[in-house]
């Protein structure tokens, strides 16, 4: 039995042990430098202010145009080229020019380059210098799968003393993403190395997911076997036990024994954050829940009466369904907002987010156990928060599902069952740390984290160099 596990540990820890090695570095750079994403308020900030003097065509004619009769969403903003729609459905984004209802995909590297300039300039960077760099379906800063509705991607470099790059969806001709020098640099040896994201591989989902899942058990096993080994290998002398081994063996086995909860709970923990759906459930919800959640109202209804009630400046219109209902989102700031509820040809403003009785209205239909919904505060234990500044995040519990809906712009956020709540202890706790204890007290869970990763990164470097002598040895 023991000689077993000792084999199945030293070979799966020879090729194994420089990944521990660059998992526990890499996960340094990472609680520093996380992997680039473009925020909501920098999103918005890129924003002009819409011109709806002009003579505009109604959102029900543009999904009528676009052929869509199902969609998620509708946002209404302008672009350098004037006021664009932008129809999301399941899989899929559509741009068409409010006035014309002409296909609006950005094709054209110049004006791909013109919005990126103007976006830029609003944000304040610099843009004189700013010239198409590429126009790629894939590159390392947009292998996510959040991307797919955007490809390809206009790559627009401002030559500005950050080397600002952003990056133009050719489907509605958004700025989606903005990386720095700095990051970039930093993910290279970073997020990169840590979720083995080489483009090559990432960007095709079902193979990345299939390699890293293995990888990762394996790890787990040779981490499991281990644990086993470290206890049976001590041996009492005197009074007190001692190792069996000399040398860097003995290094191994004493940080072994030191660091081997944290390195169990790490490796299995990171195992688990390639899950998806496998053991536990995704969050996502069904389609009959959907349906009461979100419903399918008539959005041939949204004629320019809608349009016509709007006033003063305004950045960016939105409608969504909820519970069943049309709702039209007018944003003129971040944090400043206003929803209303459309029945038929008028408009009932409801106030700047969704209320609780708009929630406990709809999720009442979930269920005769679904209890009125309360406001997840900072601290809980199942964290959530809103894009926008001061939005509540609503929780609904029926039976033993919890139900989280943003009431700024009425997106369920997450389904929590008890096996997605198990989820978020057994993978985000364990693999960042973040306990609400810990979240309260920023620095004290940066000492953690970059404490534990440094003690890891140390024991992996002993198994890399006994794996490298057992390799030469085997090799003469």
């Amino acid at each position: 039995m023991i000689q077993a596990l000792i084999l199945m540990h030293r070979w799966l820890s020879i090729p194994l042990g420089p990944l521990f090695v660059l998992w526990f570095a890499t996960g340094i750079v990472m609680h520093y430098v996380p992997f680039p994403a473009q925020t909501e308020s920098d999103r918005f900030a890129a924003l002009p202010v819409l011109d709806i003097a002009v003579s505009l065509r109604s959102p029900a004619e543009a999904l009528a145009a676009g052929g869509i009769d199902h969609p998620a969403r509708i946002r209404l903003f302008q672009r350098v080229d004037g006021p664009v729609y932008v129809i999301s459905a399941a899989g899929l984004s559509a741009a068409f020019h409010a006035d014309t209802l002409a296909a609006a995909d950005v094709n054209d590297p110049g004006l791909a380059l013109s919005v990126a300039r103007a976006a830029a300039q609003r944000r304040g960077l610099e843009a004189d210098r700013a010239a198409i760099a590429a126009l790629d379906s894939y590159d390392q800063w947009t292998v996510p799968n959040r991307f797919d509705v955007h490809r390809p991607l206009h790559r627009i470099a401002l030559h500005d003393p950050d080397g600002t790059e952003l990056y133009v969806s050719s489907k509605t001709g958004e700025v989606v993403l903005d990386t720095t020098r700095f990051e970039r640099a930093w993910n290279y040896v970073g997020s990169v190395v840590h979720w083995i994201y080489p483009t090559v591989l990432r960007k095709d989902w079902a193979a990345w997911n299939v390699v890293v899942w293995w990888l990762s058990l394996a790890a787990v096993i040779a981490a499991v076997t281990g644990a086993l080994l470290g206890p049976m290998r001590l041996r009492p002398r005197e009074a007190r036990l001692c190792s069996r081994y000399r040398g860097w063996h003995l290094w191994h086995h004493w940080a072994g024994l030191l660091c081997m909860q944290f390195v169990l709970t790490w490796m299995v923990s990171g195992w688990l954050s390639m899950d998806h759906g496998r053991l536990f459930a995704t969050g996502h919800l069904t389609p009959s829940e959907e349906a009461i959640l979100v419903g399918t109202p008539d959005w041939s209804r949204l004629t320019a009466v809608a349009l016509a009630a709007v006033h003063g400046e305004v950045r960016e219109i939105e409608w969504f369904a909820f519970g069943g209902r049309l709702h039209q989102r007018t944003r003129r700031a971040p944090g400043q907002q206003q929803i209303s509820v459309l029945d038929g040809a008028s408009a009932r403003i409801i106030g700047r987010f969704l209320q609780p009785a708009d929630v406990n209205a709809a999720t009442s239909r979930l269920g005769h156990d679904c209890a009125r919904s309360t406001e997840v505060e900072p601290g809980d234990d199942y964290p959530f928060a809103s894009d926008v500044p001061g939005a509540p995040v609503h929780r609904v519990i029926c039976g033993d599902t919890w139900y989280h809906v943003d009431a700024a712009s009425g997106a369920v956020l997450e389904k929590l069952d008890p096996s997605r709540r198990a989820y978020r202890w057994l993978y985000q706790a364990l693999h960042t740390l973040d306990f609400p204890a810990l979240l309260a007290h920023a620095a004290l869970r940066t000492v953690l984290v970059v404490g534990l990763c440094a003690i890891g990164l140390v024991f992996s470097i002993t198994g890399v160099v006994i794996g490298w002598r057992r390799l030469r040895m085997k090799l003469r």
